[in-house]
């Protein structure tokens, strides 16, 4: 496997008002969605046609993690089979490094997948009378590649997921846990660009769950690799998304990090949505804090210099210990050497709250003393 410099400015999947309507009238269901606008019920009630995606717009750059969640039936697991195209759209476009899908001839198509995006899914499907080793090679079976070269391959990618000691048992004698690790090895087999995850840990005990996401996100960043990962669950969307994509009815209500999220949702879907999620761990000190001049105009007099520091990255969690550490009242929000804006306990319960400080866009800056 090859770890090559990571350009996250460049867009490795690009969809483009894509569309998925079943049912026998689809094509004209579209059409009628195109030229009359209608709606998903009256798509229903008039053709006898389900819409499954509507309208989707969204693109995954190099090295990102982009989690899709919504509840069952928002379409989620739809739009990730069209990224790979195992299922067609009925419109729009999906490109892969710049490659239509929807133009490809079939070997093309193979090629793609292949060489630049694989999947895992829900039910890992391994083969039942091949061991661990020979599951994680089959993809470069598949392509051709002797066995000495794939099976090499594939002993440095169950490396990669702790399970080298393993190669030679069958799937039977794994756990799911250990089931869904095979499934990640054999798609890094491929070394591909992008990983598609559709819910792959919604079936696991909660504490196999939790370490296998950490162990997804570390090993995918190591890797430089770019990941869309289907969830219907929002604490491990946090937990692994750069960007969350938030679905409902076919289609995207928001996309935005998770802070963004929280501090802004899109309408009173996403608010609902967000509602019982801790902010500790999610607020920064950017969102919340107060702008410099403002802190000062209120509290004129105050030595800023002699203020505890903290970073904009800093999450109220840790600004909450800081805080209780200080003999102040307030922290110092250094960026580059220079206080960018000032935590009192009031920003602090904001943004416990989720409340982000509207005055925060272009804060006064204020150099800090070279000892500082």
């Amino acid at each position: 496997m090859t770890t090559a410099k990571i350009d996250t400015n460049e867009v490795l999947v690009d969809c483009q008002s894509v569309w998925k309507i079943f049912g026998k009238q689809a094509p004209a269901a579209m059409d009628a969605v195109v030229n009359q606008g209608l709606s998903k019920t009256q798509i229903l009630q008039n053709y006898g046609c389900v819409v499954g995606v509507s309208d989707v717009s969204l693109h995954v750059r190099r090295g990102e993690i982009f989690c899709i969640m919504g509840l069952s039936g928002s379409g989620k697991s739809t739009l990730i089979r069209l990224l790979n195209k195992l299922i067609e759209p009925s419109a729009g476009k999906i490109l892969v490094k710049g490659k239509d899908l929807t133009s490809l001839s079939p070997a093309q198509l193979r090629e793609v997948r292949a060489k630049h995006i694989s999947m895992v899914f829900q039910s890992v499907a391994l083969l039942p009378n091949r061991t661990v080793l020979e599951n994680t090679a089959f993809g470069l079976e598949v392509q051709g590649v002797g066995k000495t070269q794939r099976n090499l391959v594939a002993e440095q990618s169950l490396a990669k997921v702790g399970l080298s000691d393993w190669a030679s048992r069958y799937p039977n004698e794994l756990s799911g846990g250990m089931q869904q690790r095979v499934g990640l090895a054999r798609a890094l087999t491929a070394d591909p660009e992008v990983i598609l995850m559709d819910e792959p840990f919604s079936a696991l005990d909660p504490l196999i769950r939790r370490q296998l996401q950490d162990e997804f996100r570390q090993l995918t960043k190591e890797l430089g690799k770019s990941a869309v990962f289907i969830t219907h669950d929002l604490d491990e969307a946090i937990r692994i998304g750069d960007r969350i994509a938030i679905m409902k009815d076919g289609a995207i209500i928001q996309v935005g990090t998770a802070e963004e999220i929280v501090l802004n949702p899109a309408d009173d879907y996403v608010a609902e949505f967000v509602a019982g999620i801790s902010r500790l761990h999610l607020v920064k000190a950017h969102s919340v804090m107060t702008p410099v001049d403002a802190y000062k105009a209120a509290h004129p007099g105050c030595d800023i210099a002699r203020l505890s520091k903290t970073t904009p990255e800093a999450d109220i969690d840790e600004l909450i210990e800081l805080t209780m550490k200080s003999d102040r009242d307030a922290l110092a929000v250094v960026d580059n050497r220079t206080v960018v804006g000032i935590i009192t306990p009031r920003d602090l319960l904001r943004g416990v709250q989720g409340i982000p400080n509207e005055g925060v866009a272009s804060p006064a800056a204020h150099e800090l003393e070279p000892s500082l």
